[in-house]
């Protein structure tokens, strides 16, 4: 026999429960897939009736949807090293899906294919807490990376093919790419060598100042001087503007994210940048151009961004292939001390010409002081009240005295949006620039991944306060099992693997930027020499990892020199590594006692 009181628990749980299984079909809301008209309008009413249903299931039956910008959501907002006033006058995103206030929400794409036109913000969770955005793939109908297949190469004429998706026009013999309202103004050109899955810097400038003349459908001649012009056939270059007006998909003041099994295809400006949020899960996120598109690139720039952020940030089983910047950037925002108003109220401005006109600093936060040009830090405090009293400035009230140190030109750290970082299992490849930045004070862990061929340094620290003052120090990083195969090539002859590269201008004698550095058991494969920097660096190890040569990629890009260069560090241990290369690694010491150092390799005389 059931209980009573059973029964009466089940029905006073019944609509709970209900309301928790409870999906929104948006074909509910007259929308179908692959009929190419604009889902926009349709969209954010199913997501509007989405709003107060906590444990809620959005879900689209699998197929196209396409997004116009004529009737997508518009808001103003400043986003984190994006545009400056004088490159973007007016800060009005548009954006193709919007979520803002909701909770408890999950997106469910079942493979679902959503597809952009113009220039727009893919999606926007703002002020959202408990949302998870599944099993869906985004890309651009035309996107704003032009790109075009190198068919000839000589010093008087280049022919190359059009890429289908990349639309162009030429006029008065000048060739010219456009858009759904917008057309190219500023070039920023990339050549990808897709072969040997490297990507380089290159110049647009031959082909703006030569001849053009359409030759076959999709296939342009080019005459001028292309003396200097390098590249070969098959290569593929890669053309944007230079303006980050808008991004690939926006996070804010956001809670409990999850990504799953998310594709972006490609990506109009900065990636996916989630600002002054908390708690970000990332699984099996893919920032890869589509298959069999024959498209190279899938981001105008960056893949992650992130920042000010705190809680936990991982990132996991995901792969970064063909971007114009960084796969993923981890960092908050120093803001520079311009006027002590009183002991406790400060004036503080935005520096970097790209990231401004958001609160940085809100009441309760703890801060940190220090000085600029050394990075040092000189003493912590807390927020009483702050103020965006222009999109250039703030102005905070501090619950007790500023130290008596602080002046103006010194920078403020908000050390409450600092977040703990987990990147596992991921691929960084196609990239011209570096494949991870990560600062931040709390545990960092980058394990499992593998770096094929980055640009630049597979994995920089930096901190700086004269340049992005993108903050700050690192005092626990574990670096542990992963690949670095071939990096750095485009940065010789400083192409070291691995950087922490803190920009103190100043050394301060026995201060260190970084603390609490391991790289152990990780496999390098090399081409050139370099293989770690480190500045001002506190108890770094480097121990247990297998370094081998390679010598089918490219030659050295410079003369034999230290593969380990270190500068002004303390307690560093170069120890028990395995080198399986054609010269015996030294390691070169600059500002620093060579007692600072424990190591099983030469040393050369410090400087």
């Amino acid at each position: 026999m059931i209980n009573k009181s059973i029964i009466c628990l089940w029905l006073l749980l019944l609509p709970v429960l209900v309301m928790a299984q409870q999906k929104i079909l948006v074909s509910d809301f007259g929308i179908q897939p692959n009929t190419f008209v604009d889902a926009t309008p349709a969209v954010q009413k199913a997501i509007e009736a989405c709003r107060n249903k906590p444990g809620a299931i959005l879900e689209f039956p699998a197929g196209r949807y396409d997004f116009y910008p004529e009737h997508a959501v518009k808001k103003k907002y400043f986003i984190s090293n994006t545009s400056s006033e004088t490159e973007v006058s007016e800060h009005t995103k548009t954006i193709g899906l919007f979520f803002e206030a909701h909770k408890d929400l999950t997106i469910e794409g079942n493979g679902a294919e959503f597809v952009f036109h113009g220039k727009m913000i893919t999606w926007v969770f703002d002020s959202c807490e408990n949302i998870t955005l599944r099993h869906v793939s985004m890309n651009f109908e035309h996107p704003t990376m032009a790109e075009m297949s190198i068919k000839t190469v000589t010093p008087q004429y280049v022919i190359a093919t059009i890429q289908p998706d990349s639309r162009f026009t030429i006029q008065q013999n000048r060739l010219e790419w456009y858009g759904n309202g917008w057309r190219m103004k500023i070039f920023h050109a990339v050549l990808a060598d897709t072969a040997r899955g490297v990507n380089t810097y290159s110049s647009w400038t031959p082909f703006y100042n030569s001849r053009a003349e359409l030759i076959a459908p999709y296939m342009v001649k080019f005459t001028g001087d292309f003396s200097r012009f390098k590249a070969a056939p098959g290569n593929v270059l890669t053309v944007r503007d230079g303006i980050r007006d808008e991004v690939g998909a926006f996070i804010r003041h956001s809670k409990n994210i999850h990504l799953d099994s998310v594709t972006m295809h490609y990506m109009h400006g900065l990636g996916i940048v989630a600002q002054f949020s908390e708690n970000l899960y990332y699984d099996h996120v893919q920032v890869v151009p589509k298959e069999n598109s024959g498209r190279v690139m899938a981001s105008f720039a960056d893949g992650m961004h992130f920042s000010g952020c705190k809680g936990e940030i991982k990132v996991e089983h995901s792969h970064f292939k063909g971007l114009h910047d960084d796969p993923i950037n981890i960092h908050g925002t120093q803001l520079k001390v311009t006027e002590v108003v009183s002991p406790r109220v400060l004036k503080l401005r935005f520096m970097h010409p790209q990231t401004y006109g958001f609160a940085a600093f809100f009441a309760g936060d703890s801060i940190a002081f220090l000085h600029a040009a050394s990075l040092q830090l000189f003493g912590n405090g807390m927020i009483k009240s702050a103020t965006l009293i222009s999109e250039r400035e703030m102005e905070v009230t501090l619950t007790t005295d500023k130290p008596a140190a602080l002046k103006a030109g010194d920078c403020l750290e908000n050390i409450t949006w600092t977040p703990s970082v987990a990147i596992r299992n991921c691929r960084f490849e196609s990239v011209n620039t570096r494949g991870l930045l990560v600062t931040t004070r709390k545990k960092v862990v980058i394990e499992n991944n593998t770096f094929y061929r980055t640009g630049m340094h597979a994995i920089l620290i930096a901190d700086d306060a004269s340049s992005w003052y993108e903050s700050g120090p690192v005092a626990d990083v574990l670096i542990t099992g992963n690949t670095f195969e071939e990096c750095g090539y485009n940065q010789a002859p400083g192409n070291y693997v691995i950087a922490i590269a803190p920009e103190n201008h100043e050394l301060v004698k026995g201060y260190m930027v970084h603390r609490n550095i391991r790289i152990e058991n990780n496999t390098f494969k090399i081409y050139d020499y370099p293989v770690l920097t480190a500045r001002s660096t506190d108890n770094l190890v480097f121990t247990g990892n297998h370094i081998s040569w390679t010598d089918n990629f490219m030659k050295p890009q410079g003369p034999v020199r230290a593969s380990f260069n270190l500068t002004a560090c303390s307690r560093v241990q170069l120890l028990k590594n395995d080198f399986n290369t054609p010269f015996r690694p030294t390691v070169s010491l600059h500002n620093m006692a060579a007692k600072a150092l424990k190591t099983d390799l030469p040393v050369l005389p410090a400087r």
